[in-house]
């Protein structure tokens, strides 16, 4: 009987514990969903003012053009990620190829550089007097190289950083494949190709299409190489807008059909990601998988790893010393580039931590609080993430201008956008690591008498601290590459990496955008190597 009691007893204690978070919580959490929901409610606003003009505007000619080039890109940039990343993922983690480990991260680094900054790479290197043209001009006497502006030199530039976001989840998933499952297929007399192709490719699904869903919302929201390699898209067309007009409805608009896209591009992956189950039916013990001999094929699959390599890191890399060079040796002041750097480094640390607390909250109520409120709070957050840079700016714009001018063009502003962004890496990194600490720890404190904020702060953040440190690193990864929002809402006289290198190659000074895509790649490359080592690390345990 008495223990009896004492399980009711314990039953209870758990359910006053986690049946209703403590008031901080889910207050704080609240508030960090309406802050994500002001560009949705500023869009909304616009448009119900703007009458029969919008309409008259969203079934323009024009409008039409701009979504088929908008919806061409995303289409043809997915694609061909897709095609390299596959590959390159079974490459590096199933095969014997040589050097498997260095090219699984030399593979992923192209990642850290911003479109905008192998916009200009491309340029550079392809564009009419860029230097392939001028390498060609003595021997050959070629005086113009085909065209590269346009569609070519956008899907070239967005492919070059966008395939690495498939790339990273199915390396993880290939990693964590249960090995049995191929040997049966084999010792069924199937073949490595329909052993790949009815066992291991539908195991990869997942990762594929939350692979797909990034590459697509990138290419979506991508404003800098697009704008440089003079191909409109929505979000160049809503930034012209932006500058031109004195009326914003316009841009508000062009705002709504990305809206319109982006939710589309979510529904298609919901239905791709489909209700089949992918874990494993039973626990067994980790092993390492039998690796793949590449064989007479192992050359060419060293070929196609080096020249993914060379074209998305070496090339930009390359060109980027070569104009460096050139700005030194022609004199080219310099100095100003070391402000920009830190200004980039002040306000992208600013944007981790801010963003990592706002994360917490949410991270906590979903996990330890699950309810339709809190799984509803959690997809919220993805909002911002789904809509481009330039929109959420706009909106920004519009809120600081009329309703909170105290802190318009200023670094709270900025810092607010930043964080309404890239919220969603913060709450996935927290959230990852929150599902790995038991409940029981928690338990153990509430029963010493600790209320829930001390059992928080005593227990629950110590032991989250990695998942809180890598959001925040990932968060400041993509706020160092952040443009469009940037553009819009940095202080008067504040200027970034970011800034100073749209604004040095929209005026074609390559040399002086050199120094500071240099240094952006440099900054950029601390926070991507500790993601790569802590991920190393879980997958080594």
């Amino acid at each position: 009987m008495a223990v009896g009691l004492s399980k009711l007893a314990i039953g209870r204690i758990g359910r006053v514990n986690y049946a209703r978070p403590p008031a901080a919580v889910w207050l704080s959490a609240t508030l960090v969903a309406i802050a994500v929901l002001l560009p949705l409610a500023y869009l909304a606003l616009r448009a119900s003012g703007a009458g029969s003009e919008l309409w008259s505007l969203l079934f323009r000619t024009r409008t039409f053009e701009i979504l088929g080039r908008t919806v061409v890109l995303v289409i043809a940039v997915t694609g061909i990620s897709l095609a390299i990343s596959l590959p390159l993922a079974w490459l590096t983690q199933r095969t014997d190829l040589p050097l498997r480990r260095i090219w699984s991260v030399l593979t992923v680094l192209p990642l850290v550089i911003p479109s905008y900054v192998v916009g200009f790479v491309v340029v550079a290197a392809l564009g009419p007097r860029g230097i392939l043209q001028q390498a060609l001009a003595g021997p050959f006497g070629l005086e113009r190289l085909p065209d590269i502006y346009g569609f070519p030199g956008a899907l070239l530039a967005v492919t070059l950083v966008a395939y690495p976001y498939i790339l990273l989840p199915l390396q993880a998933s290939i990693r964590v494949l249960d090995p049995r499952l191929e040997e049966v297929a084999r010792s069924l007399g199937h073949g490595r190709w329909a052993t790949f192709r009815r066992v291991v490719l539908p195991q990869l699904r997942p990762a594929m299409a939350a692979g797909a869903l990034l590459v697509a919302l990138y290419t979506l929201r991508d404003f800098g190489a697009v704008s440089l390699l003079r191909y409109e898209t929505f979000t160049w067309a809503i930034y012209l807008q932006y500058q031109t007009s004195f009326d914003r409805i316009l841009a508000a608009g062009l705002s709504l059909v990305l809206v319109v896209i982006a939710v589309v591009i979510l529904f298609l992956e919901f239905r791709t990601r489909g209700k089949s189950q992918y874990h494993r039916a039973a626990a067994s013990v980790s092993r390492s998988p039998t690796y793949v001999k590449l064989g007479r094929w192992r050359w060419p699959a060293l070929g196609f790893c080096a020249l993914v390599v060379l074209t998305a890191l070496v090339m930009p890399v390359s060109i980027l010393s070569y104009w460096l060079v050139r700005g030194f040796s022609a004199g080219e002041v310099l100095w100003q580039t070391t402000g920009y750097a830190l200004n980039s480094a002040y306000v992208s640390g600013l944007a981790a931590a801010v963003t990592a607390m706002a994360a917490i909250s949410i991270a906590i109520l979903d996990v330890r609080y699950p309810s339709l409120f809190s799984r509803l709070l959690e997809r919220v957050t993805y909002i911002g993430f789904a809509l481009p840079g330039i929109v959420i700016a706009l909106a920004l714009v519009f809120f600081g201008a009329n309703y909170a001018t105290p802190i318009y063009q200023t670094l709270v502003l900025l810092v607010f956008a930043y964080a309404v962004l890239f919220l969603p890496q913060a709450v996935g990194s927290i959230r990852s690591s929150l599902l790995q600490v038991s409940p029981r720890l928690e338990e153990a404190a509430r029963s010493l008498g600790r209320t829930p904020l001390q059992t928080l702060a005593a227990v629950t953040l110590p032991l989250v601290r990695p998942g809180i440190l890598a959001g925040a690193g990932l968060v400041f990864l993509t706020t160092m590459k952040e443009l469009p929002a940037t553009l819009l809402l940095s202080p008067i006289g504040f200027k970034t990496l970011a800034t100073s290198i749209w604004s040095a190659t929209s005026e074609g000074l390559f040399a002086r955008a050199a120094f500071p895509a240099i240094l952006l790649i440099l900054l950029s490359s601390v926070p991507m190597a500790f993601l790569i080592i802590r991920e190393k690390r879980r997958s080594d345990k």
